[in-house]
């Protein structure tokens, strides 16, 4: 079906007030080629889904209590990515190839509503569930024993489920009222509308600062539980216990914080930029920043296929894998850790054994001799 320009009226449906189809002037720009479009969908459904058979291969196999708490999130994740490019993929590949006109299919605006609503709940559902599963790791690191040992993995299936929760919920915003789901150039995809006017604008702040606290949130928990597993494996007591799955989950888990910190904070600065400075609104830039996006779609299943002990020892198979902990995955920094570590525990005893020699030093009873003229 051709498109053909419909002009404005009275009766214009809500998503086309802003933008109508068609828009000429990007059709032959590179960014909106359908070519971007096409691969990144391919690559990405293609990687999740060998992903997916990973994260389920593992969690068959795996024993570990907190490891299979940690596996439900991936997987969570991975199917939470997998139907966000399955269901938007199909509707901008769809428009690539028939070219069809939005206002002539969908005069009321239920399909491009749907797809707003597609955009962001899977989009802020990864975020928030990045947010959960560093919280959940913070947990399992720094406090075990508020986590006991027969907690039902039920309770972090819910916690899943609790986030799409919230996700949907923000989603529906624009249908009461807070917000509205508008037509995006090059007339491939509907997205809120980014502005500063008024539900507009509270709207785009609500998806800005969701995402940029749940990025934050990730990033401090993620910090501390690093910085407190460091120390275990540097310290003592660090033949006691193996530290294989924790060291591995906080590996992959710093990955997906990275990926996500890289591709997301553009477009979350670019949106909340946009609304507080009251500037129009950059097509070209808002299509860069969602190609961002979609690498991160990419490249996050690849995190759980490749940073796996059982890859990296085929890898690496000279490492001492025996060892199982983050000793072994990084044995030069390791030992500088342990050097630090040890140096600032000597430095620190040696501090106290001095002053507790000076406390313990009884009084001096020297007394000078009379000064003879």
């Amino acid at each position: 079906m051709n498109a053909t320009t419909l002009p404005f009226t009275n009766d214009t449906p809500l998503c086309y007030t802003k933008n109508s189809p068609p828009f000429p002037k990007f059709a032959s720009d590179p960014i909106a080629s359908p070519a971007f479009s096409a691969t990144f969908s391919a690559l990405g459904l293609i990687s999740h889904l060998i992903a997916f058979v990973v994260l389920l291969k593992t969690f068959r196999q795996t024993h570990s209590r907190s490891r299979s708490f940690f596996l439900i999130f991936l997987g969570g994740l991975v199917v939470t990515d997998f139907m966000g490019l399955l269901i938007t993929g199909a509707i901008v590949l769809s428009y690539h190839l028939t070219h069809f006109n939005w206002r002539t299919i969908d005069p009321n605006c239920h399909f491009c509503n749907f797809m707003g609503m597609s955009m962001v709940f899977y989009g802020l559902s990864p975020l928030l569930l990045g947010a959960s599963m560093a919280i959940e790791r913070f947990i399992g690191i720094n406090c075990p024993f508020a986590r006991t040992s027969t907690m039902p993995k039920s309770r972090t299936i819910t916690m899943v489920l609790m986030v799409w929760f919230i996700a949907g919920c923000i989603a529906l915003l624009p249908l009461i009222g807070i917000g509205s789901y508008h037509m995006q150039k090059p007339g491939s995809w509907c997205f809120f509308n980014i502005s500063s006017e008024g539900n507009d604008g509270v709207f785009s702040l609500i998806f800005s600062l969701v995402g940029l606290f749940s990025i934050i949130v990730s990033f401090l928990l993620n910090t501390v539980s690093v910085v407190t597993l460091i120390k275990v494996c540097c310290g003592k007591n660090r033949k006691q216990r193996r530290r294989d799955n924790e060291v591995e989950m906080m590996v992959q888990l710093i990955l997906i914080m990275i990926i996500a910190t890289i591709c997301w904070c553009p477009m979350l600065v670019f949106i909340a930029h946009t609304v507080l400075s009251g500037a129009p609104l950059n097509y070209k830039q808002l299509l860069l920043w969602l190609r961002f996006l979609t690498w991160n779609q990419i490249l996050d299943p690849w995190v759980y296929i490749l940073f796996r002990r059982s890859v990296l020892r085929r890898i690496s198979p000279r490492l001492d894998w025996s060892q199982g902990s983050i000793m072994t995955l990084y044995p030069s920094f390791s030992e500088t850790v342990r050097r630090f570590t040890q140096s600032s525990i000597r430095t620190q005893d040696s501090d106290k054994t001095e002053e507790t020699g000076k406390s313990n030093t009884p009084p001096s009873t020297f007394q000078p001799p009379p000064y003879s003229t």
